[in-house]
């Protein structure tokens, strides 16, 4: 994973280039707003930290620039503590906030964090095709599903209703809507397909499936999958 660290402060940036990379981050680097918006256009870059008061280009203003066009995570910082602070760089589209002095550890954890949203959630993982929710993992360029790191075997119609419901998380599905998505086909009388469908599924992932934890009915409507962070 590549992490951006954008303060003017180049002592604070070393540290945290250590902390992180002794974790087994790579580091990019930046020293105010405009050159954190350049490294962004020639890196990949999957989370940044960003300090608020910086010269030529602060971060409040590079972050609602990188809000145009892009969804990674963003952890502000600052020296300030006022709550007002915090609201507007929120406000901006920071994902997190941090005042200065912070534990470096405390740092080391959040950053985990939304990294884990992102690669879960976020646009990472549908460019990856890997989606998860809580122990539930779905690689879609493997075609593997997996539960707490145990692969769970599927028929091709069992995995594609289940890609679809934890690629879309939380999101409830009509019968008919899982219908016509899996089988590519007018969902006419298709409650018992589905229905037998997700029986199956369940009895494979569910330690207990009579009380799900992932693949939940929707009384009067449909299925859905459990939203989880990881």
């Amino acid at each position: 994973m590549n992490v951006l660290v954008c303060d003017d402060d180049k002592e604070i940036v070393h540290a945290i280039e250590i902390y992180l990379k002794n974790e087994g981050y790579n580091i990019f680097k930046a020293y105010n707003g405009a050159e954190a918006l350049s490294v962004l256009e020639n890196e990949e870059i999957h989370l940044i930290i960003m300090d608020i008061m910086m010269p030529k280009m602060d971060g409040m203003t590079a972050t609602n620039k990188i809000r145009d066009t892009k969804n990674i995570p963003i952890i502000m910082l600052s020296a300030k503590s006022e709550d007002m602070d915090k609201i507007m760089g929120l406000n901006m589209g920071a994902d997190d906030y941090m005042t200065k002095p912070f534990n470096p550890l405390e740092l080391i954890a959040r950053v985990k964090s939304q990294l884990r949203r992102y690669t879960s959630f976020g646009s990472y993982a549908k460019k990856t095709g890997i989606f998860r929710t809580g122990g539930l993992v779905v690689d879609d360029e493997r075609k593997e599903v997996t539960i707490d790191d145990e692969i769970v075997k599927l028929t091709p119609l069992e995995y594609k209703i289940l890609k679809e419901l934890v690629a879309n998380a939380g999101i409830v599905y009509s019968i008919e809507e899982i219908y016509e998505k899996v089988w590519n086909d007018y969902a006419y009388g298709a409650q018992n397909t589905v229905a037998v469908h997700i029986r199956r599924i369940r009895e494979k992932i569910e330690i207990n499936p009579k009380e799900p934890k992932y693949l939940k009915v929707v009384w009067g409507i449909g299925y859905k999958v459990e939203k989880y962070n990881v």
